[in-house]
């Protein structure tokens, strides 16, 4: 299956797309005009919604009827009924050119992201949100862009990336919290752009979206490439899985930063894509919201 727009979304940055098995639907966000999307499987029906800050990712949560939420200064629920947002806990605070970016959660229903500097420095961190949303620093190097948050199918390895690099690394990550060494898994040539959002299928094999590449590329546990898919935008963001079967998978896309020529010629820029790649990915892991909380940790 060729790839084909789904949705016209013309999104500034659309990012994050989601799938929600129990709704049939697919969120993502657009970051910079800071909006949630929603299309429904059923009947193409699309929903928005509008936020008082940039949405840099989310995480659908153990209750239908919330997402937890990544917002530019920190983390907070939105109750999709009643579009009301709980008090927000911030996050690097002590960084206010800083916001959040790329995020999934992992295995155990806590919400790991990363911190994007539109500066490019070294200064952003990693983040885990716990199921009391007490949010705690990751043990990681520090990143101007981080993205590509993904977790192994055992939840035994987590992907990311500093987009800049163009190196996706993997680091060993417990049950319990515990966090290895990061070691190179995968590097991109300057040809193939820069390394970012990704997901990973049921084998266990890491699907990256490649900014400025126009194209999403799958590599193996091992790190070898073994598919790739050219979309007809070049800034993609983030791939995900859906679907009845999850053997759908979407894409993210932006348009901000192309000049009036380069949309010309890619004109579906900042869409959602959908192609079926020939593997199944696995239901999204929910955040397990406790319902208390406690203050953030350094």
């Amino acid at each position: 299956m060729k790839p084909r727009l789904l949705v016209d979304a013309r999104a500034r940055l659309g990012e994050c797309p989601l799938w929600c098995e129990r709704a049939g639907a697919l969120y993502w966000t657009d970051i910079e005009s800071a909006t949630l999307h929603c299309w429904q499987a059923a009947d193409g029906r699309l929903r928005r919604w509008t936020l008082p800050e940039r949405l840099g990712s989310f995480a659908l949560c153990a209750d239908d009827s919330q997402l937890l939420l990544g917002l530019a200064s920190g983390i907070a629920l939105f109750d999709l009924a009643r579009e009301t947002l709980s008090p927000i806990v911030p996050v690097d605070a002590e960084q206010p050119g800083t916001r959040i970016n790329d995020g999934r959660c992992d295995r155990q229903g806590r919400f790991v992201f990363g911190m994007f500097n539109p500066a490019e420095a070294p200064i952003g961190h990693f983040y885990r949100v716990h199921p009391d949303l007490r949010v705690e620093r990751l043990p990681l190097p520090p990143v101007a862009v981080g993205n590509s948050i993904a977790f192994s199918p055992d939840g035994a390895t987590m992907y990311f990336t500093d987009s800049p690099t163009r190196t996706i690394q993997r680091v060993d990550y417990g049950a319990d919290g515990r966090i290895g060494t990061p070691r190179s898994f995968v590097q991109l040539p300057a040809s193939d752009g820069f390394a970012d959002g990704s997901t990973v299928d049921a084998e266990g094999g890491l699907w990256n979206a490649q900014w400025r590449g126009a194209r999403v590329v799958r590599y193996d546990a091992a790190g070898v490439e073994s598919a790739r898919f050219e979309i007809p935008a070049s800034q993609l963001t983030c791939p995900a899985f859906g679907g009845a079967a999850l053997d759908q998978l979407y894409l993210t896309s932006a348009r901000a930063g192309l000049d009036p020529a380069e949309i010309e010629k890619e004109p579906a820029a900042g869409g959602v894509f959908v192609l079926q790649p020939g593997w199944r990915g696995l239901p999204e892991p929910r955040f397990a919201h406790a319902r208390s909380t406690r203050r953030q940790e350094p």
